[in-house]
This record gives structure tokens, C-alpha cells and sequence, in this order.
């Protein structure tokens, strides 16, 4: 999921493509055993913009809300709140290299990883 620079709401295109993952995940974690102590670890990343105003005050915020929104919305879907972890990297785990907008863009993102505890 992208988002657009310096926000951490979804767009229409990112609740339905964050709605067809979360009918994934939730097949995919009723059929783990349930001693399995497994987490969903939602990473929020971001361009290499710096912050110069708005509601956050660095990108280390702002990809922190961006996991955040995410988790709040996975668990709207039903995914228990106890098998999630929300974290920030801000900038630091580009994959998308150069400074124009459509490396931006896909900098700003989520990503999902399947732990366990």
C-alpha cells in the first residue's frame, strides 16, 4: 500500500486493496494451529521528504501512524489486536532509489511480515 506524501490515511484505493489482504490474512490465520504464537508485524515506511509541517513532526511519526492506521483497520476486519505489532522505520529501508516522485511514492508504504512471538 502507498500512501501519499506526509499522510497516513488510507485512500479508496488502499481500504479496497487493504480489503481484499484482510480477507487473506483472515483465511490464512484461522488455518495456522493455535498454539502457533504468531504475529502480523505491519511496517510503516516513508519518502525522504522531511517533515516541514503538518500534524507529524518527523517521519519516524508518520510511518509510525501509517502502521498504525493499518492495524486499526486489520482489526476492524476482525484480526485480533493481540497478534499485531505496529512499527515506524520512517526512511531508513528505501526500495525504490532516486529522488524523483514515482521513487517516493513507492517508498511511502506497508508492509506486512508473518512472525511468531
Amino acid at each position: 500500500l502507498t500512501f501519499a506524501s506526509a499522510e497516513a490515511d488510507l485512500s479508496p484505493e488502499g481500504e479496497a486493496a487493504l480489503a481484499e489482504i484482510a480477507r487473506e490474512l483472515e483465511q490464512l490465520t484461522d488455518s495456522l494451529p493455535e498454539d502457533l504464537p504468531w504475529m502480523l508485524r505491519i511496517d510503516g515506511h516513508t519518502d525522504d521528504q522531511p517533515i516541514l509541517r503538518g500534524r507529524f513532526r518527523s517521519n519516524w511519526e508518520l510511518s509510525a501512524a501509517r502502521a498504525s492506521t493499518v492495524a486499526q483497520y486489520l482489526i476492524e476486519w476482525g484480526l485480533p489486536e493481540d497478534r499485531l505489532i505496529a512499527a515506524g522505520f520512517a526512511d531508513t529501508q528505501p526500495i525504490a532509489e532516486g529522488d524523483d516522485e514515482e521513487a517516493r511514492r513507492r517508498n511511502r508504504r506497508i508492509e506486512l511480515r508473518l512472525t511468531v512471538r
